[in-house]
């Protein structure tokens, strides 16, 4: 899509951009940055990377719907697919090339020994559809993990199987709904609490189960204001969707009070578990009052992130909604692990099931591996490390940018764009800078809270050389903004990245997902073109 956007701008990824691209160079290329054109657009009709046999003579089975031209696919040979795809992977930014300072989405360095206990015989070729008596060592590692999320958050029950994030907040509200249901509550209590603060999928979901949201605002120390919160508490309400650590990067200092008026007005508290590697090993939600709580064991666990999945998102819950857990369920009859799936036989398990099968077996693998190479005081390093981290980067950047809100932070530092006031810098502007430094982005305008937001996570993975060159980059970006000349520079950026600057607005409205044949026959003639 990006590659056909910058198409659309006259970037085309051949030898004819080179002189719009202005590289200077026959190719377009700029050294080991190769100049990589679509797919298609290097094909050749006819040529094939792989021989494959003459398919044997069968009955016509299509009732005159056999195809009659080609599908269109690019033809190459094996050599040219392994090099695009190569150079291809080379223009992208990754955890395993330097800082990824993502905010709220801990962006952290995955232990290859995880990957490789995921991919043992016995493990990475399981398929749900085994018999039970065959799979009797991935039931007790499933049970395994949901042991160790139990103690770790002080919990007596765990869903395991939600697919991730937003899907746990589906099954913990779910819950919640069902516990109102049984106690003849649900027609009465529609309304659910969500901080201004909170994640955007908290509201999408109480929204989605028939709920209606009502914000709560934030103090001016970045937490929710206790006032409003008790204001807002009445017969009405049926839950809080709190998020703690709080997307700010603070931790609710108040969590403990708000769970009390919670449950004295009648409510769920349900806390949203994004940020849980600020605290794990350090605080179990439990003890805090909390009645269900989402894991993303691919953010806290350490198993892969982004690029839409997979995920896994399991829901640990209080006694009071214990009766509540989706099916299926692991149970030890003696010696023999079995899944029990008979929701409709057993009273108070009304939710059924949330997704087929149980759970993502991948993640459970990785997140068990993770916690277990580490230990109880190895998960407590975890929370610590990322916490120093992101107070580290607060402290060295401090003085130069501007931080959202006063003292220290969780495992995010969150600024706000105030230091950029007079300099004709915006917030986008600074972002596209860090790209020629070599940096992706922090995550930018989020949360909505806070003006111009740049909220930085640098997890606990990052050594401290690369957060003190990372340090540097920003406070050299940061002086070179306040110079009040380099306005137009940063405007310009990114100017070393494969492709500059696109209409991300015209990109997210408009995108360009199909590539169109052009009128012009594949391949380039070198002679003509040097010619011209």
């Amino acid at each position: 899509m990006v590659q056909s956007l910058d198409r659309s701008q006259g970037r085309a990824g051949s030898v004819a951009s080179s002189t719009v691209n202005n590289h200077g160079t026959f190719t377009g290329n700029r050294a080991l940055q190769i100049e990589e054109p679509l797919i298609f657009e290097m094909g050749q009709a006819g040529r094939c990377g792989v021989d494959l046999p003459e398919p044997p003579k069968v009955k016509e089975r299509l009732n005159g719907l056999r195809r009659k031209g080609t599908i269109g696919l690019p033809g190459l040979a094996e050599p040219q697919v392994v090099q695009h795809y190569t150079r291809l992977s080379q223009k992208n930014y990754a955890i395993d090339m330097g800082v990824y300072p993502l905010g709220s989405c801990t962006m952290k360095h995955n232990p290859r020994i995880n990957e490789k206990v995921a991919r043992l015989p016995g493990i990475g070729d399981l398929h749900p559809l085994q018999p039970v008596s065959t799979v009797q060592g991935a039931l007790e590692l499933i049970d395994s993990l949901a042991h160790w999320l139990k103690t770790l958050t002080g919990m007596p029950a765990v869903a395991m199987s939600p697919a991730a994030g937003a899907h746990g907040e589906m099954c913990g509200m779910m819950a919640i709904a069902a516990a109102l249901e049984a106690k003849g509550e649900r027609a009465k209590r529609k309304t659910v609490l969500a901080p201004e603060s909170a994640h955007g999928t908290n509201p999408a979901t109480a929204a989605a189960l028939g709920f209606v949201v009502k914000p709560i605002p934030a103090n001016d120390r970045g937490r929710v204001d206790l006032a409003a919160l008790k204001a807002a508490l009445g017969p009405d309400v049926a839950a809080i969707m709190l998020t703690n650590p709080n997307t700010c990067g603070l931790f609710e200092s108040d969590i403990v009070e708000i769970s009390k008026a919670v449950h004295e007005a009648g409510a769920y508290f349900y806390c949203d578990g994004a940020n849980f590697n600020a605290i794990v090993g350090r605080v179990r939600p439990g003890d805090l009052g909390i009645d269900c709580m989402h894991i993303n064991l691919h953010k806290t666990f350490s198993t892969p992130h982004g690029g839409g999945g997979p995920g896994a998102g399991p829901v640990v819950l209080s006694a009071a909604l214990a009766p509540y857990a989706p099916y299926p369920w692991i149970v030890k009859d003696g010696d023999t692990w079995r899944v029990a799936e008979d929701g409709a036989k057993v009273e108070g398990a009304p939710l059924g099931r949330l997704k087929a099968f149980h759970g993502q077996m991948g993640m459970f693998t990785r997140a068990l591996a993770y916690i277990m190479s580490h230990g109880a005081d190895g998960l407590k390093q975890v929370a610590e490390d990322a916490v120093l981290n992101a107070n580290y980067v607060m402290a060295a950047l401090k003085d130069v940018m501007s931080p959202a809100f006063e003292g220290p932070c969780m495992h995010e530092a969150l600024f706000d764009d105030s230091f950029l006031k007079d300099t004709g810098v915006s917030t986008l502007d600074f972002a596209k800078a860090m790209i020629d430094e070599g940096y992706h982005p922090m995550t930018m305008y989020f949360p909505l809270v806070v003006h111009g937001a740049m909220l930085i996570e640098p997890t606990e993975t990052v050594a401290k050389e690369d957060l003190d060159q990372f340090i540097g980059a920003l406070r050299s970006l940061t002086a070179k903004a306040k110079t009040g000349t380099a306005a137009e520079d940063f405007k310009a950026a990114p100017l070393y990245a494969p492709r500059r600057r696109l209409d991300e607005t015209l990109a997210a409205r408009k995108p360009i997902l199909r590539w169109k044949p052009s009128n012009n026959p594949p391949g380039i003639d070198p002679l003509k073109q040097a010619a011209e």
